[in-house]
């Protein structure tokens, strides 16, 4: 079962501004790269589900989580379709991001007011979720559309809130551009969580590393 509701985590994506994401099936890695990112500031992760037996390495680090950093919010990505979203939520998964806008992923996450991300490349798809109860979009792949394509958004539909996945770096330049266009979080994975920081296990260059991004972001919410 979830410990934050929905409305709780769409606040924290936008107080903090940054959603790192991470796969890897070796549960202590896995322990180690999400107490560096919480060393680093950061309260939320994204696990992302792309490995057998993926279910088992989530339920594991969210009880570590539960029980080691209080205040971290563990959700999974790359959920596609509303059993697997159960499966995850009864797992304590406290939001779902998916790949792609699924209704029946909507209404299993609703049912149990947890948060859910669809995956949208379109004002017609963002406009949807929109209507099926979304808080957060999802705006995948973020670097396929870019910063102009949520400025765009936020014209016709200045409520909507936006995550942009993909293209997104822990740069200043990066993240001016995306802010600057109106998106409310950002999710990072491997531009954040490199190959290199895992095959090396230089674990504080990972907080280092969050710690700048969140910095950076901070600083340009306050602008």
């Amino acid at each position: 079962m979830a410990q934050y509701s929905r409305l709780e985590v769409a606040q924290v994506m936008k107080d903090t501004g940054l959603v790192p994401l991470f796969f890897h099936k070796d549960i202590e890695i896995g322990k180690k790269v999400l107490k560096a990112c919480y060393d680093g500031g950061a309260r939320l992760m994204e696990f992302t589900a792309r490995g057998d037996f993926a279910h088992e390495v989530f339920g594991e680090l969210n009880k570590y989580a539960i029980k080691e950093l209080p205040g971290m919010i563990m959700g999974v990505g790359s959920v596609t379709d509303a059993a697997a979203a159960s499966l995850f939520m009864s797992l304590g998964a406290n939001f779902v991001v998916t790949p792609v806008l699924r209704e029946d992923i909507a209404l299993v996450c609703n049912r149990r007011k947890v948060l859910w991300s669809p995956g949208c490349g379109s004002l017609t798809e963002i406009a949807k979720a929109e209507e099926l109860g979304c808080e957060i979009v999802k705006l995948f792949p973020g670097g396929t559309y870019g910063p102009g394509f949520v400025k765009a958004i936020k014209g016709p539909q200045p409520w909507t809130s936006i995550m942009p996945t993909g293209g997104v770096s822990p740069t200043e330049e990066n993240l001016k551009g995306w802010f600057e266009a109106g998106v409310t979080c950002v999710g990072m994975g491997s531009n954040l969580i490199s190959k290199e920081v895992i095959a090396n296990q230089d674990f504080e260059a990972l907080k280092k590393a969050v710690k700048d991004s969140l910095a950076i972001i901070k600083n340009l919410q306050q602008k």
